[in-house]
């Protein structure tokens, strides 16, 4: 079969590799239907972030189950199934108490596993990992599915740490896919007004679409007293959702005394943070990875009755032999987000 892999910094390229065989009972075989580039990809294809040659490359995806293990109940081939970025076995400690992440036993798609950006996937841990969407793969269905893997579950974490509530206000910083699904998050959360600060101001109208009621420039010096003065000294409420010193850094600075910051973003470059401010404003800063598979199943509810539809962060597709050209779309900010038909 055919995946992605990452040669070099700068490099990516489709190669031939052995299909996957199931390796433990509770394994499952799937075929990719529908995978994606992510905003988390650029840092080892930049070569800010560790790799080894050869790493397979992709942690979003949707897909066919072929095959299955002997103790594999939940799902069944022919199952549409949704993948969450990171596997996990459900019985442990973390599993149970909704820390998927942080389960020891479990990992993340690509690197020494397999890869998404691929034409077949082996799933450890296949019950407790994939959900069954007992829906058709149709072409209209499955872009709506997609972001749930990552940036949709992603986003909503950034909107529960931020401590989003109904008639809130919430200030969301960064314009990539996070940023815009931490936006749609927010408005399902029944946020009352929400700002987005970001760096591209072409993505203004699609933030808008996602519920955004404002739109601000990140790197304007005035956005933070902007938001002060039109939140009555700060926001309760910020999602961080870029992962640079900077995005943090004006998380910090419009945050309100006794406000909860959610932050999200890969801290890749956050050399420091102002904690003598947090400490004495009362500011709470919660963070991390997000343990996606929590999140999936009213997620897929509200996909599949006509609430949610987080689609639009893709802004191009393209045949998995192109490959190449989406890492590159993304990289020089061409697009926001590419999906990849297999």
């Amino acid at each position: 079969m055919k995946a992605t892999v990452l040669e070099s910094a700068g490099r990516v390229r489709l190669v031939h590799v052995p299909d996957p065989v199931i390796q433990r009972p509770g394994d499952a075989l799937v075929r990719v239907c529908l995978a994606a580039v992510c905003g988390s990809d650029l840092w080892p294809f930049r070569g800010r972030e560790p790799f080894t040659p050869g790493d397979r490359m992709g942690h979003e995806w949707v897909g066919i189950v072929e095959e299955t293990g002997p103790d594999v109940a939940r799902v069944r081939p022919g199952d549409l199934v949704i993948a969450p970025f990171a596997f996990a076995d459900g019985t442990c400690r973390p599993c149970r108490e909704g820390l998927f992440t942080s389960c020891p036993d479990g990992g993340f798609w690509g690197g020494r596993h397999d890869g998404g950006q691929a034409e077949a996937v082996r799933v450890p841990f296949a019950d407790a990992t994939l959900l069954p969407v007992r829906a058709d793969a149709d072409t209209c269905l499955l872009p709506r599915l997609l972001p749930l893997t990552d940036v949709m579950a992603t986003g909503t974490h950034a909107a529960v740490l931020a401590g989003t509530e109904p008639g809130s206000t919430v200030v969301v910083i960064g314009d990539g896919a996070v940023g815009m699904c931490a936006v749609l998050a927010a408005h399902r959360a029944g946020a009352e007004r929400i700002l987005l600060a970001g760096r591209h101001v072409e993505r203004g109208n699609l933030a808008r679409r996602m519920g955004a009621t404002d739109v601000l420039a990140a790197d304007d010096p005035a956005t933070a007293e902007i938001v002060r003065n039109q939140t009555q000294g700060g926001a309760w409420n910020v999602a961080e959702c870029a992962g640079t010193q900077s995005a943090l850094d004006l998380a910090i600075d419009l945050v309100r005394p006794g406000g909860t910051i959610g932050s999200v973003g890969v801290p890749n470059g956050v050399e420091h943070v102002d904690l003598y401010r947090l400490f004495r404003h009362n500011i709470t800063l919660r963070a991390g990875v997000a343990p996606a598979r929590r999140y999936l199943e009213p997620l897929l509810a509200d996909v599949l009755a006509g609430r949610l539809d987080p689609s639009p962060v893709f802004s191009l597709e393209l045949p998995l032999d192109d490959v190449a050209s989406a890492y590159h779309a993304m990289d020089t900010r061409q697009a926001l987000k590419v999906a990849l038909r297999p």
